[in-house]
């Protein structure tokens, strides 16, 4: 991949903490693009509560031990990918076992997460929490564009590495540069922090699998993970040491990502049950919003050669032009969360992304959530942008496009406050 082509597959999703407001494209990968309501098309969507055997699920026991195995393995071998377990090798190395930071408000951590015993890709995870907890905290972790060092405003951080566009590593300080997170205002609310970078787990970019953790597994079938699966799996090996962690209350353990990260979360919070909550930024296609419905980014501009085929299983493309066929849809997705909450955010001029695809999907997720005894959206009306819902499951549209941005951290912590704080 050329320097310049790095750079622009980069950008286009990783508007971490900055907003970007532009005309949308009107072609893309040579793929027309549909911006009109009135051409997004009449769709059915598959019925999160109907099995294979037609038999509609009515009690919570069915829903947990057949439908949603069920509805995991059509994701799995449709869309995602299946992925491994935990690797017999993995180890932790904890290289900075407990320091204070931030004016002594934390107790900093960093490890080493060595996913193959000594060989292969290892991830580094950054770890706070506040100074006089007396018992377990709540957690909040966090997979980001760029390395722990780029992440958080602490010169203590070993200094990272990230992807360049030569397809090698360069020092974190010569990369890209994003949005610092203010993890102090987390303590104060009594949360721990943590941040893993993607690119430690598996490369952002076409040709990539020979250089992450897909490498250390023979080559992927038709139905095995792509990237973001790969992503995923890097998330819940950091969730791995969480649980180890006697710091941490493993059982209220969020993760936040945003934009192709906001579709990560979705899926480690749907294929791992162990993420008490999930906080998905902008994600769209693939993410929270419809495939079914014509509007944005579509399964064809995902899937196109020149795009990003390589974050999916090799089956994903084949619904390009047949979404209608696609078994799952990301109601289905939605669905998953539940009972754990699940906050979708996005953006009104986010057209790309198709926040109402975001919001319908929540809307048709919701069913699953009364069967649970949880609160759905409760309504099919959109709220105005800046106006949120904050049930169980939760949506809130910020005023601006694609990205997250510094007053969206607000609706953030209200959320997990809500559902985490004891």
């Amino acid at each position: 991949m050329s320097a310049c082509r790095w750079l622009i597959a980069i950008s286009c999703c990783a508007a971490l903490y900055a907003q970007t407001e532009k005309a949308p494209a009107s072609v893309v990968a040579g793929i027309p693009v549909n911006y009109d309501e009135a051409l997004a098309g009449s769709y059915t969507l598959p019925d999160p509560l109907v099995p294979a055997n037609g038999k509609p699920v009515g009690d919570a026991k069915t829903w947990n031990e057949k439908r949603r195995p069920e509805i995991v393995r059509l994701f799995e071998e449709n869309q995602y990918g299946r992925a491994p377990g935990r690797p017999a090798g993995m180890t932790f190395d904890v290289f900075d076992k407990g320091t204070p930071a931030f004016d002594g408000k934390a107790i900093r951590r960093q490890l080493t997460v060595h996913f193959f015993s000594d060989k292969g890709p290892t991830m580094d995870l950054l770890m706070y929490l506040p100074a006089h907890a007396q018992k377990p905290v709540p957690f909040l972790l966090n997979i980001s564009f760029s390395a722990n060092s780029n992440t958080v405003d602490d010169p203590g951080v070993r200094v990272g590495e990230v992807w360049g566009p030569d397809k090698k590593k360069i020092p974190a300080n010569q990369g890209r540069k994003f949005g610092k997170i203010d993890v102090v205002r987390l303590l104060d609310a009594g949360f721990g922090f943590g941040t893993i970078y993607y690119g430690d787990i598996d490369p952002d970019f076409e040709g990539g699998l020979p250089y992450g953790v897909r490498a250390q597994y023979p080559a992927p079938a038709a139905d095995e993970w792509g990237a973001i699966a790969a992503w995923a799996w890097g998330m819940s090996r950091a969730m791995d040491y969480l649980e180890a962690d006697h710091g941490v209350d493993a059982k209220r353990v969020a993760i936040l990502g945003v934009s192709r990260l906001g579709k990560t979360v979705m899926w480690a919070g749907a294929r791992d049950p162990r993420f008490a909550l999930v906080v998905a930024s902008c994600s769209g296609e693939d993410g929270a919003a419809l495939s079914r419905r014509n509007y944005g980014e579509t399964i064809a501009h995902l899937t196109a050669p020149s795009r990003f085929s390589s974050q999916f299983c090799a089956n994903y493309g084949k619904f390009a032009e047949h979404v209608d066929r696609l078994p799952v849809d990301a109601n289905m997705l939605v669905a998953l969360m539940a009972p754990r909450p699940l906050l979708l955010q996005t953006g009104d001029k986010d057209f790309w992304s198709d926040p109402k695809g975001e919001f319908l999907a929540a809307v048709a997720a919701g069913p699953v959530y009364r069967l649970l005894g949880k609160q759905g959206l409760d309504t099919d009306q959109m709220p105005p942008a800046g106006t949120g819902i904050f049930h169980t499951l939760g949506y809130f549209e910020h005023i601006g496009g694609h990205g997250t941005i510094p007053s969206d951290w607000d609706q953030y912590l209200k959320f997990i406050e809500m559902h985490l704080s004891r």
